[in-house]
């Protein structure tokens, strides 16, 4: 079967993908807004750049262009500096570019190479283009008519490096990358937290259920936050209502028991004094409903004992305390009985219920045990185990079934009702447990008895 997925992973990886996923876009629009204002600035630095060169231009006496005043950025006199100024002479009013008649000082002795398109009057246009040293430029430029010349058009154009772009474009993504990585991560450990700390009242509730099962409290507590505490405050009505429920029960069923046991009584006083076959029926049909009463009575009451689970016992106490009765009750047989095991060992339920069940099961071996029983106590997989080994005479494995079954008897010259096994049976698996009948390692048998064990804390 399938485990369901974690409800805490699931929200982490939903937040952290929901998180991530917000922080990358906003990465990009960071990155695209900024190159957007780069390049809006790099355009108006050109446009600047384009009026002073229109403003400074002057025709000459043959008409060619000159420039009046050197322009202002130092870097169109450093040779390829990544700013340049280029003046082409058209032929006619909006033809293409010819050589250049003047350029600035950083061209050195190269030209820039101008796209061949037409140009309206004041009209500007802007490529990209390959400048000098293989820079990658992007050009602007528009047609001037100088007033001494109107026949004379002028291309005006000026080109910067691209470099001037993709420089702090790289920088800000090294810094944005970096900056947005340490906030993901610090919103991480945020979500992480933030799930963690938010499903810790359910680890709780977990712990308190866990708790309530094992005896350890009859209800659930009321401290819980307010998105739990309905769900709690209805477990604990279920729990109370549960209790009632199986308290009736068990009331009941007392009653009905003492209506019963009013006419056994009655006829067994009548059949005591009597001689005869009849008399003998009598007396052995009322022992045989008393006992079935007493059976069902100790069951309606560990049932309700083992759905609470309130209480514990430690199994020591209660071994060594029916080993006492046993030795006087078998007393004439000299049986030696040996105690082994864990003393620390706890049983997760009614002391009352483990001596019925131990006492039906100590008994049995003492009527079948030759000279010797051991009792060894242990625990597996958070289970209590219990083996009673007697140095009788065994039980052939095909007949263990049947003994377990509720009257039947191994013996019947051996006294007894037939119950004990079976009324052990049905308390173990009451609590959850199990009775099993196994070879004894010595030859006999082993009757082993499996059970919830309490807590080491408890």
């Amino acid at each position: 079967m399938k485990r369901p997925a974690s409800l805490r992973l699931r929200l982490l990886a939903g937040t952290l993908a929901w998180m991530l996923a917000t922080i990358a876009a906003t990465g990009w629009l960071l990155q695209a807004m900024f190159e957007e204002h780069l390049a809006g600035q790099f355009r108006a630095e050109l446009a600047i750049h384009l009026e002073q060169l229109a403003a400074n231009l002057e025709a000459g006496a043959d008409g060619r262009p000159v420039l009046a005043r050197p322009l202002s950025d130092p870097r169109l006199e450093r040779p390829y500096a990544g700013l340049y100024w280029q003046v082409d002479r058209m032929a006619e009013a909006g033809g293409a570019g010819q050589t250049a008649v003047l350029r600035s000082r950083s061209l050195w002795d190269a030209e820039l190479a101008v796209p061949g398109d037409r140009l309206a009057d004041g009209e500007r246009h802007e490529h990209r283009v390959a400048g000098p040293q293989g820079q990658s430029l992007r050009l602007l430029e528009q047609t001037l008519r100088p007033a001494e010349t109107p026949d004379a058009a002028w291309r005006l154009i000026v080109a910067a490096d691209e470099k001037r772009l993709v420089e702090p474009v790289d920088r800000l993504r090294t810094l944005l990358l970096a900056g947005l990585a340490l906030l993901a991560c610090g919103l991480g450990l945020a979500a992480a937290f933030q799930v963690f700390a938010g499903l810790r009242p359910l680890a709780r509730l977990r712990d308190e259920l866990a708790r309530l099962r094992d005896g350890d409290r009859a209800t659930l507590g009321d401290d819980h936050p307010r998105e739990i505490q309905p769900l709690v405050d209805e477990l604990n009505v279920l729990l109370r209502r549960n209790a009632e429920f199986v308290e009736r029960a068990r009331s009941q069923a007392g009653n009905l028991a003492h209506a019963v046991r009013t006419p056994l009584t009655v006829l067994a006083n009548a059949a005591a004094g009597a001689d005869g076959e009849l008399a003998a029926l009598v007396r052995s049909q009322v022992a045989t409903a008393g006992a079935q009463i007493d059976h069902h009575l100790a069951r309606a009451r560990v049932a309700a004992n083992a759905q609470a689970r309130h209480g514990q016992c430690a199994v020591r106490p209660v071994v060594d305390g029916l080993v006492r009765v046993m030795q006087r009750v078998h007393g004439e047989r000299g049986l030696s009985f040996v105690v082994e095991g864990d003393a620390q060992t706890a049983f997760r339920g009614e002391a009352q219920d483990l001596q019925e069940m131990l006492g039906n099961l100590l008994d049995n071996a003492g009527k079948w045990a030759r000279s010797r029983i051991r009792i060894g106590m242990g625990a597996t997989d958070g289970m209590l185990v219990i083996d009673i080994d007697d140095d009788g005479p065994g039980i052939p494995v095909a007949a263990r079934g049947e003994l377990v079954r509720r009257g039947r008897r191994g013996d019947e010259q051996v006294a007894g009702s037939g119950l004990g096994l079976a009324i052990v049976d049905d308390l173990a698996s009451l609590y959850g447990g199990e009775l099993a009948l196994l070879d004894a390692p010595g030859g006999g048998l082993r009757v082993r008895l499996t059970l919830p064990r309490a807590r080491p804390s408890a």
